[in-house]
């Protein structure tokens, strides 16, 4: 996910219980001041691509889970009974009674009407590709069978069946991912080209509703949606949410009360780490480099990719330049996304190629010449492409000095705000861009897929057909065998990294400064952030 950040990674969650006062949250006016970094990309679930997007919709809307304790459990959501045949390739699917934000009730039918629009080509959800594990999705998707085709069928108001195409041990945690979530065809229809371009335009069957978002503002508001099945348990009424770009302006807002979170960067992070309301959220979010082999063909060559990696010193980076607890990144999958079920060590720690992430400026100007050589070029002048917070600005900084290191080499920075940099990176207009991607369940698969040769995420034109073959097997080979399906991913993780099909920087933590008065924000470290069901003001 884009998550990638932005973006995706449905996934581990904790949750977050702060001393408080024990005043009973009744006498309270339940009202949330939320800080973000971005604004809401889109609002239609089967065109997100953005972790800011997921985390409305999270907020907004509900599938048939949702995750929690550590994303290791799911609790039942729509849904009031799920259950799984022995071969583990259907599952059976009993919904609760509930309605939609509008009044209408939420069916079977709904989930078959959104899966099949999501997969559907003219769509062009470019997550479409996560339905993979549902009979006949990879067909539709390629356009070579009808959505009709797709494996999901109402049997009435309240019952569906799933049909996979293969056993996939964590198809639970993908249900309660907003791309499984159901769609109103009614209200889509109603609406048509301008279905979802504001919060009016838009139904929901999640614990709030989204107003006060025309499209594009920096800030919106939730509130409480009354028609919500659970909502006893929901106990804010309204969470006012505001994109705030620069840590000197959060940090003021927050101490003269306007906001009740902030997310801090840089200098401001280290001087708040003692703060008694501090609080470090190290996510499965890792921010790299990836290299458009279209728009520079230079970046064919190897050792044109393994030299510019090696001019950076991660571990610099998130000491001097980030200063918030980031980890340099030991490779593409981040440390503490998966373990092994048998032996318990770390994927990514296990996993590491050392050259793909070290800082040797020395080796780094050989190969640079080595590869100059090999396409004959004698320069190369190149624009990098980041978002434009405070963060990515002094990352962006930092990297244009590191890269700037090789003989002939120019770099141009280029901040824009993130929904634009999505649509660029995405459409593949950049040379190199500072990418972000965060799993959608704790699986080292859901970060390694986005570098299948046809992935839709997969716009910088690398391609293996070892990575491609070993991926296959991971989950078509060796689906029911956890320990060959580990080893063949760790193939595919050193291979990517031997070929430096791109550069990991860091694992992004974010320090955050949170109110003791607000209680039971559920964090999600992979996937989607946070979960503001269970919130409240004590």
């Amino acid at each position: 996910m884009n998550l990638k950040t932005s973006r995706i990674v449905v996934g581990t969650s904790t949750l977050l219980l702060l001393a408080g006062c024990g005043t009973n949250a009744k006498s309270k006016k339940q009202t949330l001041s939320w800080m973000e970094t971005a604004a809401i990309v889109t609002n239609d679930s089967a065109q997100a691509t953005d972790t800011g997007s997921f985390q409305m919709m999270m907020n907004t809307q509900e599938g048939i889970y949702r995750m929690k304790d550590k994303g290791q459990k799911l609790t039942l959501a729509l849904a009031k009974k799920v259950s799984v045949s022995k071969d583990g390739l259907t599952y059976h699917v009993t919904l609760r009674h509930a309605n939609w934000s509008n009044g209408d009730p939420i069916t079977a039918q709904n989930f078959v009407y959104g899966w099949r629009r999501t997969v559907t080509p003219a769509t062009k959800s470019q997550d479409a590709f996560y339905f993979s594990p549902v009979k006949n999705a990879d067909a539709i998707i390629a356009g070579k069978m009808s959505p009709t085709k797709l494996g999901i069928k109402s049997q009435d108001k309240y019952h569906f069946t799933i049909t996979l195409a293969k056993p996939t041990a964590y198809f639970k945690k993908v249900l309660a991912f907003p791309l499984y979530y159901p769609q109103n065809q009614k209200v889509i229809e109603k609406y048509g080209k301008d279905y979802a371009t504001t919060s009016a335009k838009q139904v929901y069957s999640g614990p709030f509703k989204l107003t006060k978002w025309n499209g594009s503002s920096d800030s919106w508001t939730l509130v409480k949606n009354n028609q919500y099945w659970d909502k006893k348990a929901v106990k804010l009424t309204k969470i006012n949410e505001t994109v705030v770009k620069d840590s000197s302006t959060a940090i003021n807002l927050y101490n003269s009360g306007k906001l009740d979170e902030v997310t801090l960067t840089g200098a401001l992070a280290q001087q708040q780490v003692n703060n008694k309301e501090a609080v470090n959220r190290l996510s499965a979010n890792l921010v790299r480099l990836d290299l458009n082999q279209k728009t520079q063909p230079a970046f064919k060559d190897q050792k044109i990719r393994q030299a510019l990696s090696l001019t950076i010193n991660r571990q610099a980076l998130v000491k001097n330049v980030l200063k918030d607890d980031s980890t340099a990144a030991l490779g593409f999958v981040p440390v503490g996304l998966a373990t092994n079920s048998i032996t318990g060590k770390d994927f990514a720690k296990s996993t590491q190629i050392k050259s793909a992430v070290a800082f040797d400026l020395a080796k780094a100007k050989k190969l640079w010449q080595a590869g100059k050589s090999e396409i004959g070029i004698t320069k190369l002048n190149i624009t990098l492409l980041a978002d434009d917070t405070d963060n990515s600005k002094s990352v962006s900084e930092y990297l244009q000095g590191a890269l700037q290191k090789l003989p002939g080499l120019t770099v141009t920075v280029r901040n824009i705000p993130k929904a634009q940099r999505l649509q660029e990176q995405n459409s593949g207009n950049y040379d190199i861009v500072a990418a972000t991607w965060q799993s959608t369940w704790s699986d080292p698969y859901n970060f390694l897929d986005i570098w299948l040769s046809n992935s839709s995420y997969n716009n910088s034109s690398y391609k293996s057909t070892k990575v491609d073959q070993l991926l296959d097997d991971s989950e078509n080979k060796y689906g029911n065998d956890s320990q060959k399906r580990w080893v063949t991913l760790q193939a595919a993780e050193r291979q990517l990294m031997t070929d430096q099909g791109t550069i990991p920087l860091y694992t992004a933590n974010n320090l955050q400064l949170l109110k003791s008065k607000v209680k039971h924000v559920i964090f999600n470290p992979t996937g989607v952030p946070y979960d503001f069901k269970y919130a409240s003001i004590r």
